[in-house]
């Protein structure tokens, strides 16, 4: 039946139900008058995963879209400021091993591309201080803005860290208190279908039935509509990206006035990493490992080790990878349900917002046309999860550490995707820039990032000097500017800690 798609019913709450539902109330909010309806089921028995803790920029527009205060989603999420994040130990694994991969562009992004200046003459300078500021502002213990600079605006680009179960209770109450979103606590106990195989409503055990045109499954591992009710298969990467558990830890601050990190910290063990993220009242520590190189005993000691405490680790599964499809009939996949990869970097709260945002903007008017809509956003989301794995690789292929199989494993030519090791070999003589190998406007990882995790690991293109000297002048100009602007940052921007003591205090001006 061609019937118009006026109910949107999404399953599961946590992150990826209520951003998603927040994101598509946002743009369709108007139409809720005339009989356009979200409705949220959650059960009231089932846990989020709730270790998501950090974000990308694409969080502060997405939450400005949605009409949230930044100053109350601070007051109310243990939220602290990310600036990038610090990779310890990835390229050699001695003491001074460390680099950045920051969240603003490097100096004069569009107009010249500073890697080969910087190859030629380094002046012991890391690739991301020469190019950018933002190492110079994390090492000083800075924010990327101060208290008179307005809600969602910086003066250095920056994303968030979070405590992800009060991240979900806070978007449930902006979402139902101020967008109109129904939200219905019940345990689903059986999914309807048609014979064309389009899921028609839910039998839950606490409100009945309910009907829709368009469900979002936001059920998490068990994906409950897009796996088991459709039978959309899993593809693995786990011959690309070997981590497969994680265990999760939180540890308070030393004092209440510890410098706090505005960058996640990585810093790689053994068989895998450990995340560090600072949040006001505690730090959050996971170490992601691969099982087929470390057992669980030895991975907790090495854990406990990093943390200074013996604290019991939460252990969670890892299955790398994704759906083979995202959108199937009238079921689109969002969150954990559509795949997970390790969280190198920070991209599960990043790919439901750009599923999300595809979903509301691209809203099949009726359900003639929804497969059309599906195709795309199956082609699109299938090459993200790509170029992400790509990136991840990025990070292991490039080691020079043999001190332990899994990092030797890891430079194996059989785990690394085909693309990235045609890029790695094009890279030797030519520096990703711009739009030179990134043409399509799906990419997540510009080539700026690329530049940070290359360079910063010690990769090494072969310089022309007769091409380069063309750009020579520009470029020493954009570095010195570069030097100039991170002087006036360290001399002006309070410390992480402090503002973020005054945004709960005093707030931030709103926009």
């Amino acid at each position: 039946m061609d019937r118009p798609i006026q109910h949107i019913v999404i399953v599961g709450g946590g992150t990826a139900g209520w951003l998603t539902a927040g994101i598509i109330a946002a743009r369709h909010k108007a139409r809720m008058p005339a009989g356009f309806r979200i409705t949220l089921v959650e059960s009231p028995n089932v846990a989020i995963i709730g270790v998501g803790e950090g974000t990308w920029p694409t969080l502060r527009t997405t939450l400005e879209k949605m009409g949230v205060s930044e100053t109350e989603f601070f007051r109310h999420c243990d939220t602290a400021f990310k600036q990038g994040g610090k990779f310890v130990g990835w390229t050699t694994g001695a003491a001074n091993d460390a680099y950045y991969h920051p969240l603003m562009l490097p100096q004069g992004w569009s107009q010249v591309n500073l890697v080969p200046h910087w190859l030629q003459d380094a002046r012991g300078r890391t690739f991301s201080a020469a190019v950018c500021p933002q190492e110079t502002i994390c090492e000083e213990g800075l924010a990327p803005k101060t208290i008179a600079t307005p809600e969602y605006r910086g003066v250095a680009n920056y994303a968030y860290h979070l405590d992800a179960g009060k991240f979900a209770g806070f978007m449930q109450r902006h979402c139902t208190e101020k967008l109109g979103v129904h939200h219905v606590l019940a345990d689903v106990t059986q999914v309807k279908q048609d014979e064309t195989g389009d899921i028609t409503g839910l039998v839950t055990e606490q409100a009945g039935e309910i009907a829709g045109d368009l469900f979002v499954d936001c059920t998490g591992f068990r994906a409950l509509l897009i796996g088991k009710t459709l039978g959309v298969g899993f593809k693995e990467c786990r011959d690309v990206l070997f981590c497969d558990t994680a265990l999760a830890i939180q540890v308070p601050h030393e004092a209440e006035d510890t410098p706090m990190a505005s960058q996640t910290i990585a810093t790689a063990q053994s068989a895998g990493w450990i995340w560090d993220i600072a949040l006001p009242t505690r730090r959050g520590l996971g170490y992601v490992y691969s099982s087929d190189h470390i057992d669980e005993e030895a991975a907790r000691a090495e854990l406990a080790r990093y943390a200074g405490t013996k604290a019991e680790a939460r252990k969670i599964p890892i299955r790398g990878g994704h759906r083979e499809q995202f959108w199937k009939n009238n079921c689109v996949a969002v969150g954990l349900a559509a795949g997970f990869l390790e969280p190198l970097e920070a991209s599960a709260i990043m790919l439901i917002e750009l599923s999300a945002k595809i979903i509301a903007e691209q809203l099949p008017a009726r359900r003639g046309v929804m497969d059309i809509v599906a195709r795309r956003f199956n082609e699109v989301t299938h090459y993200r999860w790509g170029r992400i794995i790509d990136f991840l690789k990025l990070h292991y292929v490039l080691t020079q550490r043999t001190d332990t199989a899994f990092w030797r494993d890891n430079v194996d030519p059989a785990s690394v995707p085909e693309r990235l090791a045609d890029l790695l070999r094009l890279w030797k003589y030519r520096a990703p820039w711009f739009l030179d190998e990134f043409d399509r406007l799906e990419e997540v990882f510009p080539a700026a990032s690329y530049q940070y995790v290359l360079y910063g690991m010690g990769f090494r293109t072969e310089v022309d000097p007769l091409e380069n000297g063309a750009s020579a002048m520009l470029a020493s100009r954009m570095l010195e500017e570069n030097a100039a602007m991170a002087q006036k940052m360290r001399a002006n921007l309070p410390k992480n800690r402090d503002l973020v003591r005054k945004i709960r205090d005093h707030g931030m001006q709103s926009i």
